[in-house]
């Protein structure tokens, strides 16, 4: 196997592996710690003027942002038609994201399904959309996988973030391979 190849395997079941363990947190509540009590000290009303970088601008719809990844995970869209879909992506990333979708494919964990709730604007990131996102497989066994993601709009498009999609895709060099013995 070449090593792009098994770079790309990999980067499929590290997501899968993540689907896989999505359900293993604690459900215990958090207990917190009682709070001394102080009196109350009068003070009068502070008022904060409007933050002049406050975004103004509409958020997209959801579905804005979904389309954005489903296309980054279909396997049957050429990688270097999804160069667009990703911040300061290079024509080394459309092999990898071409790997990557045929990896998740091969593997039984497409078609991917996507839902973005709880968009909001990104603190200290002017034009950026943050949104919780869950990914769901059509492997029912690998449950479903819910992860922060950031996304910019760009060249009239919203495309993933740089650092959602390295952390998403492990996109990049691959290490340098280790000699066999």
């Amino acid at each position: 196997m070449r090593r792009t190849d098994r770079f790309a395997v990999l980067s499929a079941v590290a997501l899968a592996a993540a689907l896989g363990l999505c359900g293993c947190g604690a459900d215990e509540p958090v207990t917190e710690s009682p709070a001394a009590t102080e009196p109350p000290v009068a003070t009068s009303p502070t008022v904060q003027p409007p933050d002049p970088g406050a975004t103004s601008a509409p958020l997209p719809p959801p579905e804005a942002l979904t389309d954005v990844l489903a296309r980054i995970a279909d396997a049957n869209v050429p990688g270097a038609e999804k160069l667009h879909l990703i911040e300061d992506a290079t024509a080394a990333d459309g092999e990898t994201m071409d790997k990557f979708a045929v990896a998740l494919r091969d593997g039984g964990y497409a078609p991917a399904t996507f839902e973005a709730k709880d968009l909001m604007w990104s603190d200290g990131a002017d034009g950026v959309v943050q949104a919780i996102v869950t990914v769901r497989t059509a492997n029912p066994a690998a449950g479903e996988f819910t992860f922060p993601m950031q996304f910019r709009f760009a060249d009239n498009h919203w495309q993933l973030t740089r650092s959602t999609t390295d952390a998403l895709l492990q996109l990049g060099p691959a290490p340098t391979p280790t000699p066999t013995p």
